[in-house]
């Protein structure tokens, strides 16, 4: 090369040296100023973000679930958006590791911003000529996206998600963060957040999911409307097979994993969300319109059972004949399950109508009550003969429901056989304002006709009450007289333990163990349960009660606009439900309590005088003008309690009349105060003469002496 070349080059070599660094420092010049220019745009993007949410205020879906915490029924947001209620604790890890990996691989060590991806974004979009390739967006900027709710396909918007994310990373924990996702991620049409999304398309909770499941939910919110399974399942699929296919070469998921999980068919469908216990989770939710979850006394297994029972008798019975049905805890007063019809939407018999709480007339059901109350006051014992024979009692004359009289019956046939005419001749020796009273000591509401006095049909059904009512007062039959409140997790109740019990123990056990024998359905079997039914006048309603040990049940069936239903009676259309939903409740069936301290088994002929046959009483001198008077033992007789061969059986000690509370002694020492209670059991040291008094609360009293051997 001559000289002359060489220098030109060298010129040339310098030239271009100058206009590099006068270039670079023009670059440096422009950084500069447009740094400056940038914080300022970044401190007025910063002024304008919305406040970063807390999810546990996040406005999201009331979800009313059971005793267990599993999802009876969910409800739309404000806005109409299926939201639910979700913390990472409550989905599948391998959901979670799946969503890191795919999504922001780097998640839990960046700030928000993963630097990386978006120069490999930015290099993308120059040379696409300025359109935005890929994202390279965190999961902390999707979850600023989302909780703007605005579009980031612009570089201005970027910009803003970017600050957007490092405000929430310098804010929230990343757990914080993932729930946020998990809330508030897009899965298609009116869906957000992962549990909505697995309840939608899996029909199930997000805690338990497949290979093939969790990588769907992890592709659907990058385009949830184009990859929705129940619009395009082909779409879908090849979203969750990319997903698949990525994390095999990232080395985050086995290759036969991923293989099998292709062959695992994507659903077509979008699945109703449940709907259980529908009637009691909209009153759960009025009565706390801002609880995020309500956690109702109900079993989600039972009522799922009942309502698909409800629903199939109520198909076979009459297309305008609805069922209702509600299970409860005899001990704690639980509402174990609650189906307020035979189908919420079932319009022919008016599904949306809750029956659970529908004043109807309960027919024959209280007449267990009705002699609980003779057995109580000492009127009368199961074997008491009574007669059932035509009475009028003034412009009132009861029939029998097939019209016929059967004579001289023992009280446990009466019952037993729902005659119509005892049961009226017992309550007008009760009194039926004291059948109302003991319905509101078992926490029934029954509702008479304006301004009008109980009167005797209250005891055949002239009384408006509700089923829960009506399962309270043989909730307290089966809890040996003592009264339940009905606790259904709506609305704190008031632990109300009433001094009054609703029965006494041996009249309760009484009332249990002839109900035991009332024949079954065709599809029970007998002694299984304690039961009783009921039909209202002109077939109105059709009513079966029943407990064992440790449930009681009822079940109304009926109209819900008061119809007649021709040939509709409890033992035809209420016992064969009542009896198949026993069947359903799996472990906890129970058998009906022992008999307590006090009964009196015997023959009518084995029994005193006076419970040999039904007295019939004058209330008002019973209640305020009759002195107290033992009915048991009486007085002279000798009773036979064992002790002359070493055994001490107690004594029981029987009042009829007088004004309780009692006092009882046995030669003039005290054995109790019984504050209700007709009669009270006592200990002899031995064989003897023994002299028993009873006073009642106005001192006046009775005395007897017996001989004990």
């Amino acid at each position: 090369m001559s000289d002359g070349a060489a220098s030109v080059k060298q010129e040339a070599s310098g030239l271009w040296t100058r206009r590099l660094t006068l270039a670079g420092f023009s670059l440096f010049v422009m950084a500069c100023a447009g740094l400056i220019q940038l914080n300022s745009t970044l401190i007025g993007i910063a002024a304008t973000l919305p406040p970063t949410p807390d999810v546990a205020t996040l406005p999201v879906s009331a979800a009313v679930s059971d005793r267990n915490g599993q999802l009876l029924r969910p409800f739309t947001t404000a806005d109409g958006r299926w939201r639910l209620p979700v913390e990472r604790s409550g989905v599948d890890p391998r959901f979670l590791d799946m969503l890191i990996a795919y999504e922001d691989r780097n998640f839990v060590s960046h700030d928000g911003i993963a630097w990386s991806s978006m120069a490999r974004a930015a290099g993308q979009f120059v040379g696409a000529g300025g359109r935005v390739v890929s994202g390279g967006s965190t999961l902390t900027m999707q979850v600023a996206r989302l909780i703007e709710g605005q579009p980031t396909r612009n570089l201005w918007g970027k910009l803003r998600q970017m600050v957007h994310a490092h405000r929430l990373e310098n804010e929230l924990s990343k757990d914080q963060i993932i729930d946020l996702y998990l809330t508030l991620a897009p899965y298609g049409g009116n869906i957000e957040g992962v549990r909505a999304a697995s309840l939608a398309y899996f029909g199930k909770e997000p805690a338990r999911l497949t290979t093939a499941e969790a990588a769907l939910l992890v592709a659907l919110p990058q385009s949830p409307e184009a990859r929705r399974p129940d619009r395009d399942p082909l779409a879908a699929q090849r979203s969750r097979d990319m997903v698949l296919d990525r994390l095999v070469a990232m080395g985050a998921l086995p290759a036969e994993e991923a293989m099998a999980a292709k062959h695992e068919p994507v659903p077509t469908v979008r699945r109703e969300f449940p709907m259980l216990a529908a009637h009691m989770a909209q009153q759960a939710v009025k009565a706390q319109p801002e609880a995020r979850q309500v956690e109702l006394t109900i079993d989600k297994r039972l009522q799922e059972a009942l309502e698909r029972l409800a629903a199939g008798r109520a198909r076979i019975l009459d297309p305008k004949v609805s069922v209702a049905i509600v299970a409860a805890d005899i001990q704690t007063g639980e509402v174990l399950a609650s189906v307020g019809s035979a189908g919420l939407f079932a319009t022919q018999s008016a599904g949306f109508v809750d029956m659970t709480t529908a004043i109807r007339s309960p027919g024959s059901t209280l007449k267990p009550l009705i002699y609980g109350l003779a057995f109580e006051l000492g009127l009368a014992h199961p074997q008491s003969l009574i007669e059932d024979r035509p009475t009028a009692f003034g412009a009132y004359v009861p029939v029998n429901f097939d019209g016929f009289s059967r004579g001289t019956v023992s009280i446990h046939d009466a019952l037993t056989e729902s005659l119509n005419i005892p049961a009226v001749v017992v309550l007008d020796a009760v009194g039926p304002a004291r059948l109302v009273s003991r319905l509101r000591r078992a926490h029934a509401d029954p509702r008479l006709p304006v301004n009008t006095a109980p009167s005797l049909a209250v005891g055949l059904g002239g009384v408006g009450i509700t089923l829960r009512d009506l399962v309270s007062v043989y909730a307290a039959i089966g809890n040996g007289g003592k009264p339940i409140t009905l606790q259904d997790g709506i609305k704190p109740q008031a632990n109300l333990t009433l001094a009054a019990p609703v029965l006494d123990p041996v009249a309760a056990w009484y009332v249990s163990d002839i109900l035991a024998d009332v024949p079954p359905p065709l599809n029970g079997s007998p002694g299984r349960i304690a039961y009783k039914t009921g039909t209202s006048y002109g077939y109105r309603d059709a009513w079966a009660i029943g407990f064992d040990g440790k449930t009681v049940i009822g079940v109304w069936v009926g109209r819900p606009d008061g119809a007649p239903v021709p040939g509709l009676s409890g033992i035809v259309g209420a016992a064969p439900i009542l009896f198949e939903a026993f069947d359903r409740l799996g472990n906890r069936k129970a058998p009906l309590p022992r008999a307590p301290d006090g009964v009196i088994f015997a023959s009518n002929t084995e029994l005193p005088s006076p419970l040999r046959r039904f007295r019939h009483p004058d209330e008002d001198l019973v209640a305020r003008v009759s002195a107290p008077e033992i009915a048991f033992p009486g007085d002279g007789v000798d009773v036979d309690l064992g002790l002359s061969a070493g055994s001490i059986s107690p004594l029981m000690v029987k009042v009829r009349n007088g004004v309780p509370p009692f006092t009882y002694f046995a030669n003039g020492a005290p054995i109790g105060r019984p504050e209700f209670a007709r009669q009270s059991s006592w200990k002899p040291d031995g064989p003897g003469y023994v002299t028993l008094s009873v006073v009642d609360a106005s001192g006046r009293g009775d005395t007897v002496t017996v001989f004990l051997n």
